[in-house]
């Protein structure tokens, strides 16, 4: 993933961005942000290592819980660019590293005024976030998730924030485009480690998603799921209505190494990859909308599994802001702003009309 910033955006988005950021160096253990402080700077690693972990409020000086590195022309302070300015997580070099400083205030108007930029940088993104939640399912998936009830929670009301980043017309495109498909209890809907056929939108229903043993070869862990034989599987989080899946083979991921599979009976929208990747090539619009849902979406999950990871740690979560969403007892609505109570109203009225126009089909 060292390249994907290379390979998905322009010429002219490279000199954008050389130069309009700031180069710099940093010393080895130079924490560049920490978790629940503001992240002011787009950065793009030009040289050295960069080490992205977890530590509970009141001790940041131990206990890190490494979820992964970065390495040379990786990015991170992406989240801004998708849902708020605060880091869920610490960054800091592991040596002597160069970054490249892109400062967020510039980059949101470059993103506004440029399209063409905006469908690749998003699109990159989406990429990058895929393969890192890829990464902490194969590392953490199999020794956490038992909490899969507060992860449901959270997840139904983040995803609902889906529908308010899309328009009409897109919700209007996914109707027409896809199947309506009725998923019995107990069915295997995707197999770790092979490939999604559709994407698809959860809209009644509940899934579980399962972590399987990752290593195993891929055509052997395929011909095992073909007879019907389980790999030692652990579910680790619920999909709840609103929700999508099957979204990695829309970023070029690998099949993750999980399992996702119908708990209740169920009813699923299904959008034939073909006619969604013909979409995504031809309406540059709807391109940037969906690749900055898809980074919304890995940024949640992420989000969700690593404060099931730090909850796992037994870390005091009162402390860490990452899981205040987590929190049963914490009146979420009281916390909202006026802005972010008209969006979720505004996803939860798309999501009622697109099932009405379903039904109306």
């Amino acid at each position: 993933m060292t390249d994907i910033l290379l390979r998905e955006l322009s010429n002219d988005d490279i000199d954008w961005m050389l130069g309009t950021g700031e180069t710099k160096e940093i010393s080895a253990n130079t924490v560049i942000f920490e978790q629940g402080t503001p992240v002011k700077a787009f950065y793009i690693l030009l040289d050295g290592t960069l080490s992205v972990y977890a530590v509970p409020i009141a001790n940041r000086s131990s206990d890190e819980c490494q979820l992964f590195q970065l390495s040379s022309g990786e990015m991170v302070g992406e989240f801004p660019l998708l849902k708020n300015s605060y880091s869920t997580t610490n960054v800091k070099a592991i040596e002597k590293s160069s970054i490249l400083s892109v400062p967020l205030w510039n980059l949101g108007v470059k993103l506004q005024k440029d399209i063409n930029f905006a469908a690749h940088l998003y699109r990159a993104i989406a990429i990058l976030l895929a393969d890192r939640l890829n990464k902490i399912i194969n590392q953490y998936g199999k020794t956490v998730g038992q909490n899969t009830a507060q992860i449901a929670q959270y997840q139904q009301r983040k995803m609902f924030f889906i529908f308010a980043e899309l328009q009409d017309s897109d919700i209007d495109w996914f109707v027409g485009a896809g199947t309506l498909e009725k998923i019995s209890a107990g069915t295997v809907i995707i197999n770790a480690g092979r490939p999604a056929d559709a994407l698809h939108i959860l809209l009644d229903g509940k899934l579980g998603l399962t972590a399987c043993e990752d290593n195993i070869n891929p055509w052997m862990r395929a011909k095992t799921q073909s007879q019907n034989q389980e790999t030692q599987p652990n579910t680790f989080a619920i999909i709840s209505k609103g929700d999508i899946f099957g979204e990695t083979h829309f970023v070029e991921a690998s099949p993750p190494s999980i399992k996702i599979k119908a708990l209740v009976n169920s009813l699923v929208l299904s959008i034939p990859r073909w006619r969604l990747a013909a979409k995504l090539l031809h309406d540059i619009g709807f391109a940037i909308r969906f690749y900055r849902v898809l980074g919304i979406l890995f940024a949640d999950k992420q989000q969700a599994v690593i404060s099931q990871i730090i909850s796992h740690s037994d870390y005091n979560k009162p402390q860490y802001n990452a899981n205040k969403f987590l929190d049963e007892d914490n009146n979420l609505e009281n916390e909202l702003s006026a802005d972010t109570l008209l969006q979720m109203s505004l996803a939860a009225n798309r999501f009622d009309w697109m099932l009405k126009k379903i039904q109306q089909g």
